[in-house]
């Protein structure tokens, strides 16, 4: 049963790996703004979710804090990125 469990963990930490590399050549390419937001959006999703795995199968708890922090962060930095993208500023006077 341990088994099943590192190999799954394993195939899923190969699978975020693999999006995180495809958001990051939609940042890079992304023929407009809209699409970088949404492939840095994506990659942060990815990258609390490859830290999620590692934490399942290390069987440590510090790596769900960090995967927490990375998530607080890609949502104010995605909802600012948003903002500055409809309004051209991001805090109004």
């Amino acid at each position: 049963m341990l088994d099943y469990i590192s190999l799954a963990t394993q195939f899923a930490a190969l699978c975020f790996a693999l999006g995180i590399v495809i958001c990051t050549i939609r940042i890079f390419k992304g023929p407009s703004p809209q699409d970088r937001a949404w492939g840095l959006d994506a990659m942060y999703v990815n990258c609390m979710l490859l830290i999620l795995t590692l934490g399942m199968q290390f069987r440590t708890s510090w790596y769900y804090d960090i995967a927490l922090l990375i998530a607080l962060f890609g949502f104010v930095g995605t909802a600012a990125l948003a903002k500055f993208l409809l309004r051209g500023e991001v805090i109004e006077p």
